[in-house]
């Protein structure tokens, strides 16, 4: 708050917000964003497998099936539904819930690269089963060096 003070003799308050320590807070949150942002990792991390030919994604794909290898696991490897961690016996049930309320009816399988073929024909019988006709499978893109 602040006086002033008039050439009749009245004193008159005038309020005025200090915007100082909300600037303060802003210019912290913002640096705090900006330096979180860059580290959140969308996803389940896999090492993809290499391709020559690759098809681009959606940017924002709606249901991703991630398969990571895991050797603590029994059967070798864990199950994710969008990110939300699933076992072969409710996996058919996850997929049938995901694709309640999305438009794109394509699932995108993202599969390490040491798995077993054996276990994704397994879990391409599970996808059929839950009625999803459309796999599109993400790789990662072959560089010239042949990596």
């Amino acid at each position: 708050m602040g006086f002033s003070v008039s050439t009749s003799g009245k004193e008159e308050m005038r309020s005025e917000p200090n915007v100082v320590p909300l600037c303060d807070v802003l210019l912290v949150l913002l640096i705090i964003f900006m330096i979180v942002t860059p580290l959140i990792q969308k996803g389940v991390d896999v090492r993809l497998p290499n391709a020559q030919f690759t098809a681009n994604m959606p940017e924002n794909p709606d249901v991703v099936l991630a398969i990571k290898k895991d050797a603590r696991d029994p059967k070798g490897f864990l199950l994710y539904v969008n990110q939300d961690k699933v076992t072969m016996e409710t996996l058919q049930n996850a997929l049938e819930e995901a694709f309640l309320t999305v438009a794109d009816k394509t699932l995108y399988l993202k599969a390490d690269q040491d798995l077993e073929y054996g276990n994704i024909v397994d879990l391409i019988d599970i996808i059929r089963g839950a009625g999803i006709e459309i796999v599109g499978i993400i790789t990662e893109k072959k560089t010239e060096r042949g990596d």
